[in-house]
């Protein structure tokens, strides 16, 4: 480290970014928990076809997937905490009109409220890189990459590390807000995704992350085919795209194929809960291990462990296959996840950030 640069490493602010940020990621990992446990089970009852309970969820895909490219390019322009805060409106609006869709039995205005949350959730994807944000501004003035590159590390988990607080509320909200209206299952709960949404822009208020500058807002970088075609983002774009396609191809699934064989919503939840406390209590100690063995050890680690999901998830139907295979699907997510991330913020200089990172995450919810 260099002499003088202590100081700024200490800065509360940026300690105080982080915490919030985490505090961000865990309001939004109870509302995707209760959409995640959800949205599959109100698509099957207002379906007009079995076939098509699952277009809720994935219309939640493609809005995350349409959004995500603004949604950096904004942030790019207007700085973090706007943008952000723009993005959490989106969980309210979408919280509103999905419990109207269900109080009227509407299948196609859910879908609306599904995509709405799409919106929020790409905002809410950038949780992570603002963490990075805020670990570069700690460390400005360090010539030292490998020590910039651990403290990225272990802030985008810390941020993450929010999620464990979500492992165990969002489960018990989403029991809790099912029979709120009462005949009408599942209606409460979208009210409480509503209310997260508040909480959300509430904390994000309090973010002192800087203004973008106009190097940042400037897009004379290289351009993105040439950053596209270097191995380490490559690599960091497979590892990402890797983590979160197996995760949320197994995690859709799991409800209706739990409910197929005959376990409860409560097993459900019960499920979710561990699969959210296995994608998110590791990071309390994942960017340590990148900072300790690299990204590339940490991903191999964590596709392994992807592969073990799999293969337990093919062994049987009872409750046990569906919770060891969903654990071990959160700590692979964990570890492929956090470690591709971190690689990511070594491609791109600071006034290419936005597209890149933005380009990274279309291709990420686009697979």
């Amino acid at each position: 480290m260099l002499a003088g640069t202590e100081p700024a490493l200490r800065a509360p602010a940026k300690t105080h970014d982080v915490w919030l940020l985490s505090i961000c990621q865990a309001l939004f990992f109870m509302a995707n928990t209760i959409a995640i446990t959800t949205i599959p089970l109100v698509g099957l009852q207002y379906a007009p076809s079995p076939a098509f309970a699952t277009i809720p969820l994935g219309l939640q895909f493609a809005g995350t997937m349409a959004a995500t490219y603004p949604a950096s390019l904004i942030m790019g322009a207007i700085g973090r905490r706007s943008g952000l805060m723009i993005g959490a409106l989106f969980a309210i609006l979408s919280g509103a009109v999905s419990w109207h869709a269900v109080m009227i039995g509407q299948f196609w205005l859910f879908c609306v409220g599904t995509t709405l949350y799409g919106v929020f959730a790409a905002f809410a994807s950038y949780y992570r890189f603002a963490a990075a944000d805020s670990a570069d501004a700690a460390h400005a003035g360090s010539n030292d990459e490998e020590q910039v590159k651990a403290a990225r590390a272990r802030a985008i988990a810390w941020v993450l590390a929010g999620g464990v607080v979500a492992a165990v509320i969002g489960p018990e909200l989403a029991k809790l807000s099912r029979d709120w209206f009462a005949p009408i299952i599942f209606a409460g709960c979208y009210v409480v995704i509503a209310i997260l949404g508040v909480l959300t822009c509430i904390t994000l208020a309090g973010l002192k992350l800087r203004a973008p500058t106009k190097g940042a807002k400037r897009d004379d970088g290289r351009p993105l085919a040439e950053i596209f075609a270097k191995p380490d983002t490559i690599a960091a774009v497979t590892g990402t795209i890797t983590a979160y396609v197996t995760m949320n191809l197994l995690m859709t699934a799991t409800p209706i194929a739990m409910m197929a064989c005959g376990l409860s919503f409560s097993d459900t939840a019960f499920v979710i809960q561990g699969h959210v406390l296995g994608m998110f209590l590791p990071s309390f100690f994942t960017g340590k291990l990148i900072a300790r063995y690299g990204t590339t050890k940490i991903s191999l680690i964590g596709a392994g462990l992807l592969l073990l999901s799999a293969a337990i998830n093919l062994t049987g139907i009872k409750l046990a296959n569906f919770f060891a295979g969903l654990v071990l699907l959160g700590l692979g997510w964990n570890f492929l996840f956090i470690a591709s991330t971190t690689l990511l913020t070594t491609v791109h200089r600071p006034e290419e950030k936005a597209k890149v990172q933005g380009m990274n995450d279309l291709l990420l919810f686009s697979c």
